[in-house]
């Protein structure tokens, strides 16, 4: 079955001169007959020329950052499943046959290849909690999630990637990848693999604070996109509350007074209930939208065929 299948292996670089022949190498061992594209983002080193000379396709994306690469690869490489993974050679490249088989047996659209290591400097103590933290966080907000949501090892069906609209621009583009499989409630599953240190020589890229502040603004801009009723709701009811608190003594001097000698708060009591009022109704008219929006995109991923065999 794997064999009638064209398979593309996407290795996103920035500076991995002294990890991406051994990539290239593992996949090409693993995948004999895919098709391995290495994306360069501005490398100043010799990524390009290592990548060349060890038979990748060699292509170039100037916009800095992985989610522009993401959003290059996916829309210029043609195939049945995609193979996404990092170009550092920490993935482990002998896996990708059993995550494609899953994907292709099971007919899934996106299976993750959930990292799990025993090596401290592979797999930092810092990037472990935050991935729990982040996790928890996704799966609170959009009521499902996957065990390594950060995870750049997954593999792909052909209506996955051309039904994703790639709109982040850095690291959390695994989050918005995440984040469209389950809106759309796609077939997914997980596979747990290993994950090694990187070769000396290749340095990481992320910064755990920088990109840990951009995941988190990300997963609250999706909430605001994709649950505007619970996103202004939650503000409305703020807002309510508050009013009723700030009204609460209002109500008790003019019941027993039969006056309202606090006119300010008053005014302010009146302006945070239609404040309150209007996130209401704005998360409603934008829920209405966001429907809208999900159907469009549902019809795009369902204009595709499943991967594996046809019914």
């Amino acid at each position: 079955m794997m064999a009638d299948l064209r398979i593309a292996v996407l290795l996103p670089c920035y500076n991995e001169e002294a990890a991406i022949r051994q990539t290239i190498a593992g996949f090409r061992a693993a995948l004999p007959g895919a098709s391995i594209y290495v994306y360069d983002n501005n490398s100043t080193d010799q990524t390009c020329t290592v990548a060349a000379e060890a038979g990748a396709i060699v292509r170039c994306e100037k916009m800095q950052g992985k989610g522009h690469v993401v959003r290059r690869m996916f829309a210029d490489v043609d195939a049945d499943v995609y193979v996404m993974a990092d170009g550092d050679a920490t993935y482990d490249a002998a896996a990708a046959p059993e995550l494609v088989r899953r994907l292709v047996e099971e007919q899934l659209d996106m299976v993750v290849g959930a990292r799990q290591s025993e090596i401290e400097e592979a797999y930092r103590r810092g990037h472990r909690l935050g991935n729990r933290l982040f996790t928890g966080l996704l799966a609170s907000l959009f009521g499902r999630t996957f065990t390594d949501i950060f995870s750049g090892y997954r593999v792909f069906s052909r209506r996955f990637v051309k039904s994703f609209p790639a709109l982040s621009r850095g690291f959390e583009t695994e989050t918005e990848i995440s984040v469209h499989a389950l809106e759309l409630a796609m077939p997914v599953g997980e596979v747990m693999t290993a994950y090694g240190a990187r070769p000396e020589g290749s340095a990481s890229k992320l910064s755990t604070y920088r990109d840990g502040w951009r995941i988190l603004k990300t997963i609250v801009h999706l909430f605001r996109i994709e649950r505007p009723v619970l996103f202004y709701g939650s503000i409305g009811v703020f807002l309510a509350a508050l009013a009723m608190v700030l009204a609460i003594p209002l109500v008790v001097t003019y019941v027993q007074t039969g006056l309202v000698p606090r006119v300010p708060t008053a005014i302010l009591v009146t302006g945070l209930m239609i404040l309150a009022s209007l996130c209401l109704f704005t998360g409603l008219i934008l829920d209405t939208v966001v429907r809208g929006r999900r159907e469009v995109r549902r019809l795009a991923y369902l204009a595709l065929p499943a991967p594996g065999p046809k019914n």
